[in-house]
């Protein structure tokens, strides 16, 4: 283009054009690293989700079973048959007559170590007035785990391999240790979750002792 001359003749330049000043836009952002994840968050997430798993398909098995709605004082208890530890099987209707304390427990139960020495001591105090302890390994442990445990706690009464469903019959057994103090007529009399003084056990067996042996109508609750 021609340069447009002023009135003197003198030409008129044309502007300079100037570099165009780089925008804000126009910088290149720096990348932005990922947030790196704690290992440790994910397991705990992970183990979280597993228990709730477990838990629902746990509650879901319970929910199908034919446990009964209410286990308590003057319910019939429910009859079973469970293997011995020290062979053949022991039926709970066949100890008609006596005062049963059926306690359930397991091996890994910290205050089952505790309860269990008491349970020793009652049998010894009162066996010879009708009691007899039963004890029911609710675990998954296998026979000489439980022998071993047994022996260790010079346990004086028969021990029985639980199964599953012998526990929901008894309304599940949500915690452990667990005792149903059964009468002479095989109605329950009292019930004790968890670890509680000896002198309470004492006074659910003296409950149950004192109660009169049914006739064979006073049957209790039948195996299913």
């Amino acid at each position: 283009m021609s340069n447009i001359e002023k009135p003197d003749g003198t030409p008129n330049p044309q502007p300079r054009l100037t570099d165009e000043v780089n925008r804000p836009s126009d910088v290149a952002a720096p990348p932005i690293q990922g947030s790196r994840r704690n290992p440790l968050a994910l397991v705990v997430v992970a183990v979280i989700a597993a228990a709730m798993l477990y838990f629902g398909f746990h509650m879901a098995r319970r929910a199908g079973s034919n446990a009964p709605s209410i286990v308590g004082k003057s319910t019939p208890a429910p009859d079973f048959t469970l293997e011995q530890l020290n062979g053949g099987n022991l039926k709970l209707s066949d100890l008609r007559g006596k005062a049963v304390l059926l306690n359930f427990w397991a091996t890994w139960c910290g205050p089952c170590k505790i309860e269990t020495p008491w349970l020793v001591e009652m049998q010894n105090q009162y066996g010879n007035q009708g009691l007899q302890v039963i004890g029911v390994a609710m675990d998954d442990s296998g026979k000489d785990e439980i022998s071993k445990f047994a022996k260790d706690m010079g346990v004086n009464y028969p021990v029985l391999l639980g199964k599953e469903a012998v526990g929901d019959e008894y309304g599940g057994v949500p915690a452990l240790p667990e005792s149903f103090f059964i009468g002479r007529d095989g109605k329950i009399v009292d019930r004790i979750i968890g670890l509680k003084g000896k002198a309470e056990i004492e006074d659910a067996i003296h409950k149950a002792l004192k109660t009169e042996a049914g006739t064979s109508s006073a049957a209790l609750a039948p195996q299913k």
